[in-house]
């Protein structure tokens, strides 16, 4: 079973989100936020596996409490942006802070579920061009790269940034799952990232990647 904690401001978007999740044989909403004051001590009581987290909030907003989330465990839940715009500058602060992906409040039922999902399983929820968009929005002059990959881990990281699974990745670069998973390791070990969408903010934001 995975647990889920809501953060939300609004009623009607917390209602709405626990419908959807509690519908669903193997999740269950364990509780309700209205503030990122909240998300915290909640996490300390009763360890939830996913936060769907908004990052529009009064006191303590999503990106903050996405930071102390992360900072509070050494484990911590997985986050998982709730938003109602795509290209919010507020969402990509959220996805440099460590949240694992984003999702549009207008979302079908079965977006939010998958999404959960994803999150849940440890993997990031990638959507190449919003990634590229907003990244392109956020960089001025490119950070200076502290780090060196091998020629194939490059490629990986290239293809990880298009958004394709470790299997196209194999098919692409005519390699085994599981040769491709070791050099996912290793690309988020040198870059020192937690997750495939934190590796590839980080090849925006050095230039390796062009985001245009």
């Amino acid at each position: 079973m995975t647990t889920v904690l809501i953060v939300d401001d609004e009623p009607l978007i917390r209602r709405g989100l626990r419908a959807v999740v509690d519908a669903e044989d193997d999740l269950e909403v364990i509780g309700e936020a209205t503030d990122g004051t909240e998300v915290v001590p909640f996490a300390r009581r009763h360890r939830p596996d996913v936060v769907l987290m908004d990052v529009r909030m009064p006191r303590i907003d999503g990106i903050r409490a996405t930071e102390l989330l992360l900072a509070a465990f050494d484990e911590p839940p997985r986050v998982l942006v709730v938003t109602t715009f795509e290209n919010d500058e507020y969402v990509y602060d959220a996805l440099r802070a460590g949240a694992s992906g984003f999702l549009l409040k207008r979302a079908g039922p079965e977006q939010v579920v998958e999404a959960i999902r994803v999150v849940a399983r440890g993997e990031s929820l990638l959507f190449p061009a919003a990634i590229r968009s907003m990244a392109g929005n956020h960089i001025g002059t490119p950070r200076v790269r502290r780090w060196s990959l091998t020629e194939r881990e490059e490629e990986v990281l290239r293809l990880v940034a298009q958004g394709a699974s470790n299997l196209e990745i194999a098919e692409t670069l005519f390699i085994t799952v599981e040769t491709v998973k070791t050099h996912v390791s290793n690309v988020l070990a040198k870059l020192g990232v937690r997750d495939r969408l934190q590796a590839v903010i980080e090849a925006y934001e050095t230039g390796f990647i062009a985001t245009r």
